[in-house]
């Protein structure tokens, strides 16, 4: 009886999230910023002394974190690109994330070092492993995680099983040579089995510890369309059970808003039951390098009020796809400001796509937009304000719970939500 009350308070939680809109941005580098000295002010030039609370009074709602198995093993240009986030630096974060109010999305990297369509490198730990050794693997690390972060009061409410992943994930080894590599293509089936059975088992470990969050399937395809909508066709032939496409939008990397507005328009059309997130989008306020692959600074210029013009127009154009529940920006929290440069700075450069000023520390303009996005829908806002006014856990029977420190695993209710725990 306890497992059928478990499965079907999970079912039930989720319309909330479906029918709500999420809003925020990827800050997987805020502890660190905040520990080296970091200053932060609005765009007025008060300080603010909590980010995440001042992220809630701009109308965000949820915040997103990488997780990779152990940076240690990363390469020090990496380190340097920000690569730190091991398991208790998540758990930190995710606990204020959770103690904000918010809802937290976790990035699971599967790598020692970034997940790219590039680079899908096998952490050091996993090396040598067979496919089985592996398909077991990553459903055994992806649940001991979960553990852990539920018992950091970090359970997460969405959940990424790779990041980037349009041609597969656990390639290999780096080292390896290129045909060796199991790299898929959504337009042909060499390695789809071995890349779908990694997802599955890293869902089931999802749905196994934390069945209320939702699974995100993460891609970056937006320039090519046809590509895009072939993978996630591949995740229907191949059986792979997820409740949201992620996708990556850079218009640097794949072109304007035309590009974003035709890729949205194909996957609602091919997939209208599945919900869209924009789990990274970004825009220059300073210094674009001369690399980027479309430039659209003639419409869009590079500084402060060009990136705040850009994400007006992302926004409306978001906001004309009913399905699009969810627009969370990368890197938002960049900020050397106040950082000794030469001892305490936290990358080995500064990113000039960010919600801050790296030279004053100030918010930018495009930050008191991004709620624009929200204005179709009061999804969870209003909700979180309707039902924040007692913190207490209650079990689903409606006890109070007196010591919550040792709290048997199970469906709770916390702030009028039914949560994992």
């Amino acid at each position: 009886m306890k497992l059928i009350i478990t499965i079907l308070l999970s079912i039930l939680s989720l319309p909330t999230f479906a029918d709500g809109k999420y809003l925020g941005g990827d800050i997987s580098l805020l502890p660190s910023y905040i520990d080296h000295g970091a200053k932060y002010f609005d765009n007025a030039g008060n300080a603010i002394t909590d980010p995440l609370a001042y992220f809630g009074e701009q109308g965000l709602n949820t915040m997103r974190v990488r997780l990779f198995v152990n940076p240690e093993n990363a390469s020090s240009d990496d380190k340097g690109q920000g690569v730190v986030q091991d398991l208790a630096y998540v758990k930190r974060l995710g606990k204020m994330i959770k103690d904000a109010g918010m809802a937290l999305m976790l990035d699971f990297h599967y790598s020692d070092t970034w997940a790219d369509p590039a680079k899908q490198w096998t952490p050091k730990a996993w090396a040598g492993l067979s496919d089985n050794e592996l398909y077991e693997r990553i459903y055994n690390y992806t649940r001991e995680v979960l553990q852990e972060m539920k018992a950091a009061g970090a359970t997460p409410d969405f959940i990424q099983t790779g990041n980037e992943i349009s041609y597969g994930m656990l390639w290999g080894k780096s080292s390896d040579n290129a045909s060796q590599l199991k790299k898929c293509h959504p337009n042909n089936d060499n390695n789809w089995q071995r890349f779908s059975q990694l997802l599955k088992n890293a869902i089931k470990a999802c749905q196994d510890e934390c069945p209320q969050a939702q699974v995100i399937i993460h891609t970056e395809r937006v320039a090519q369309p046809d590509i895009l909508q072939a993978f996630y066709d591949k995740m229907k032939t191949y059986g792979v059970e997820y409740d949201i496409i992620g996708l990556s939008y850079y218009s640097y990397f794949h072109g304007n808003l035309n590009a974003l507005n035709t890729a949205l328009t194909r996957l609602e059309t091919r997939f209208p039951e599945k919900k869209i997130m924009l789990v990274e989008v970004g825009y220059y306020h300073d210094w674009q390098p001369n690399t980027v692959s479309y430039d659209l600074s003639k419409t869009y210029p590079i500084n402060g009020e060009g990136q705040k013009a850009f994400t007006e127009a992302l926004i409306e154009i978001v906001n004309k796809h009913a399905n699009v529940n969810g627009l969370f920006w990368w890197w938002m929290e960049a900020n050397e400001y106040g950082l000794d440069w030469n001892t305490k700075r936290v990358t080995d450069g500064w990113y000039n796509a960010g919600l801050f000023d790296n030279q004053t520390g100030r918010a930018e303009p495009a930050l008191s937009v991004l709620k624009n996005f929200m204005s179709e829908s009061a999804g969870i806002n209003q909700t979180q304000s309707q039902r924040s006014t007692d913190s207490h856990i209650y079990t689903i029977d409606g006890k109070k719970v007196k010591d919550n420190s040792s709290l048997p695993s199970g469906i709770y209710i916390v702030n009028g939500k039914k949560v994992c725990r």
